[in-house]
């Protein structure tokens, strides 16, 4: 069999992106994983759709090379390589999913950028769904293998969503506790329901509050081991004052030979494996959301003016992501 050209390789990754999205919408998506068999009777039941149209969907799956029957009869198996796929599809999906407000309204932004982002928002969820399906692979590993080798007590995630990262953190740390702070009801409330059914209720603490309220009130982060933040300070840095002080107050806070890692992106990274995604990334961030992307040099800096005795630049899988690493003596 030949090798496929890079044209065949396209094709293979929108296909899969697309059946990606398509489970997703169905709500069975998170009822895939890798190694595990299933049913159309069990997916159907679940996400409350005709069994006859799941199994079809799935024979689809299993033609794509996503599933695979099993000897069990109407049962399949889901690949082995399924997150690997994900992953991969994850950059299409983000790309020219989540995006898609900013691609089809391209020429608005560029005549009316404040008016066109406040009408054309992109969907929460796809943005969201696209970056988890990216980060299990592309940017969290390198932050849990970080924070793992710390041994920390306490941890406290900035922007935490619904405390995915954290709960996964907790499971590998039994003697530590967890912070989640994020600005969104909906996510806090989500981490919440989650950090129960996984046992984690009294070892994970919720707080609804942005990023931006250390700067007056660093409580949250008081005494932490570690603090991480994913993809959320770029947003921050674009008032550098408030920034600076943030920075500041999480040293201030945390214990001496604590961490900050901060998971986030420079802009045009010219490296060959990066420069692509990196443009685009770089460019939508700048165009149409108002981001200035930050330097490596420049995040090294303000780790060094908040006060910490050195940082490091880590590359990310992730093109264009970087891991921070900022250690107070």
């Amino acid at each position: 069999m030949s090798t496929p050209n890079i044209r065949e390789i396209a094709a293979d990754l929108a296909a899969v992106a697309a059946l990606m999205e398509i489970a997703d919408n169905l709500g069975i998506f998170h009822l895939l994983t890798p190694g595990a068999t299933v049913s159309a009777a069990e997916l159907a039941g679940a996400a409350e759709l005709p069994e006859h149209g799941v199994t079809s969907f799935l024979e689809a799956l299993v033609a794509a090379g996503l599933l695979e029957w099993t000897e069990s009869p109407r049962r399949f198996r889901v690949s082995d390589d399924f997150a690997d796929r994900t992953y991969e599809a994850g950059y299409l999906s983000w790309s020219l999913g989540a995006n898609r407000p900013f691609i089809e309204h391209a020429a608005e932004f560029l005549r009316d950028p404040v008016g066109a982002a406040a009408a054309h928002r992109r969907n929460g969820r796809h943005v969201a769904v696209s970056s988890r399906w990216i980060g299990a692979k592309g940017f969290y590993p390198a932050a849990i293998d970080t924070i793992v080798a710390v041994a920390p007590r306490r941890i406290v995630d900035l922007g935490a969503g619904a405390a995915g990262l954290l709960i996964d953190l907790l499971g590998r740390l039994p003697e530590a506790t967890g912070v989640a702070l994020d600005l969104s009801g909906d996510a806090c409330r989500e981490a919440g329901r989650r950090a129960a059914e996984a046992g984690l209720a009294e070892r994970l603490e919720v707080v609804e509050r942005s990023v931006e309220s250390l700067a007056q009130d660093p409580s949250p982060v008081r005494g932490a081991d570690v603090i991480h933040a994913g993809f959320v300070f770029h947003d921050v840095i674009q008032d550098a004052d408030v920034f600076d002080l943030v920075l500041k107050n999480c040293h201030e806070a945390m214990r001496p030979g604590g961490i900050m890692a901060i998971t986030d992106a420079v802009p045009y990274a010219p490296d060959e494996r990066e420069r692509r995604f990196s443009a685009l990334f770089t460019y939508l961030h700048a165009s149409s959301m108002g981001v200035r992307l930050p330097s490596e040099e420049e995040w090294l800096d303000r780790f060094t003016a908040a006060g910490f005795a050195q940082a490091e630049c880590r590359a990310h899988r992730f093109p264009t992501g970087r891991l921070f690493v900022a250690t107070k003596s």
